[in-house]
């Protein structure tokens, strides 16, 4: 073998002339971290609020609501660019310190609550999603008593806190979060794939109600208030950058196509394959429409538990990012990391003991504090700063979707006030007490009775 002509030929390949093993292995290394970065902007915006998107189909109408649905994720797309743009030409390297050079002391403090409050609202509803969807499952294990207090749904949140989120959230570099945003972004798609297999094995079996083709709906507003809860991941936007091996803008730019256009594909298969299955019945949570007995969505139940723990540190690094940018000058020894870690973890899991549905959550948080952090600041910390003429698609955009987010923000509070959602409180649906929707066993994916049973569209 001849190990010179090897090397030669090593040399003048793929990496240029005289490439050695160094710059090899960092070249390694950066595209390393960017497909971590990817994940963890997938992870981001694919994490519990995914679960609320067939209901924002309800909300709108099946084909406004997809159209929808891709626009939220261009605007989403467009908005995180945007954002790293003007923190380059502000040369700021945060959310806050790039609102702060825009507009002062006042917008900084806006910024900030917005930016606490959307994640910790969602580590709330992170909660509660790990109570009820890990609580249904522990109770078909065979011989174990469901009004036991250890399958309840505030001990779990509690062990789960303990174990796993408290744990997960004292790391320091949100790099290293990685490899646990691939295993969440696995685990959904299984996830999906159950979802989709029960749209055509338990879908035909749900009596369509008769709204459930209309174009467009009231609530497409509020719709768009839910999609925006999802896919929002600009709060940790600077902190995803951070972390990429040389920032630059066309790298965040290549990043962030690859994670929203995967999270947008997603996000649409789930939100139309659940509103198929269940159209005007469907819920703020899209697990409480399926039976406790469903063993196959038990699976799907369990998966999602775990998506949810793994995501739940990104949220709080960006909360304690904001209380120390707040009070402690950006940094936090290693003694008050624990402790701003541990309270607002504390928090966030004391809110979510008292809180049961979803879909308020979703609403309330998607207007008040997504459709600001994704519409309207970033698009005007742009325009601010942008020395470019009016007539640049950049500026033309940026203006469109700033008008946008004031809409969305307005009018969908005002519908959510006036028009709460219902909720099913954990309680099952009509169709489920029936009889024994499903057999117990899990080899079997078909409904153990009689489409005209479960022609019902009430819930108990």
């Amino acid at each position: 073998m001849d190990f010179k002509n090897m090397k030669r030929t090593f040399n003048q390949g793929q990496y240029g002339k005289r490439t050695s093993i160094k710059r090899v292995t960092q070249h390694v290394l950066m595209n390393s971290h960017q497909s971590s970065a990817v994940f963890n902007i997938v992870n981001s915006i694919i994490g519990s609020a995914i679960i609320g998107l067939p209901f924002s189909i309800k909300q709108a109408g099946l084909p406004l609501g997809i159209l929808l649905l891709f626009w939220v994720a261009y605007v989403t797309d467009f908005s995180l660019i945007l954002l790293i743009k003007g923190g380059v030409l502000s040369g700021t390297h945060s959310y806050q310190a790039l609102v702060r050079k825009t507009f002062g002391f006042p917008g900084y403090l806006l910024l900030s609550l917005l930016q606490f409050l959307y994640p910790f609202i969602a580590m709330t509803s992170y909660n509660i999603i790990i109570g009820d969807t890990l609580g249904k499952v522990l109770k078909r294990i065979p011989g174990v008593d469901p009004g036991n207090f250890f399958i309840g749904l505030h001990f779990i949140i509690g062990v789960a806190t303990v174990l796993f989120s408290l744990p997960l959230s004292l790391y320091h570099d949100i790099a290293k979060l990685g490899k646990v945003s691939l295993i969440s972004a696995v685990l959904t798609a299984m996830i999906l794939i159950f979802v989709i297999i029960r749209a055509f094995t338990l879908g035909p079996y749900i009596t369509r109600t008769e709204d459930a083709w209309v174009f467009a709906k009231p609530n497409a507003v509020q719709a768009v208030g839910v999609m925006s809860f999802a896919f929002i991941c600009h709060h940790n936007s600077f902190l995803v950058y951070g972390s990429l091996k040389e920032p630059t803008v066309a790298k965040w730019s290549r990043v962030i196509h690859i994670a929203v256009m995967i999270s947008a594909l997603i996000s649409v298969l789930f939100a139309t394959t659940g509103y198929l299955t269940f159209t005007g019945l469907t819920q703020g949570d899209l697990f409480e429409n399926y039976c406790k007995n469903d063993d196959l969505i038990n699976f799907g139940r369990f998966f999602f538990g775990i998506t949810v723990i793994l995501s739940y540190p990104i949220e709080c690094f960006v909360t304690r990012e904001v209380v120390a940018n707040v009070f402690f000058h950006g940094n936090l020894s290693k003694r008050y990391h624990a402790i701003v870690t541990t309270v607002i973890i504390t928090m966030a899991t004391a809110l979510s003991m008292i809180v049961d549905c979803l879909g308020i959550v979703l609403d309330l948080s998607g207007v008040l504090c997504a459709a600001p952090l994704i519409f309207i600041i970033p698009s005007a910390c742009y325009l601010k700063l942008s020395e470019e003429r009016w007539i640049h698609p950049d500026k033309i955009m940026s203006s469109v979707t700033l008008l946008n987010g004031v809409v969305v923000m307005i009018v969908g509070f005002v519908m959510t006030i006036r028009y709460p959602d219902d909720c099913s409180h954990g309680q099952e649906m009509a169709y489920c007490l029936s009889t024994n929707f499903f057999n117990n066993s899990f080899s079997s994916f078909e409904p153990t009775i009689q489409p005209s049973v479960l022609n019902t569209s009430t819930v108990q």
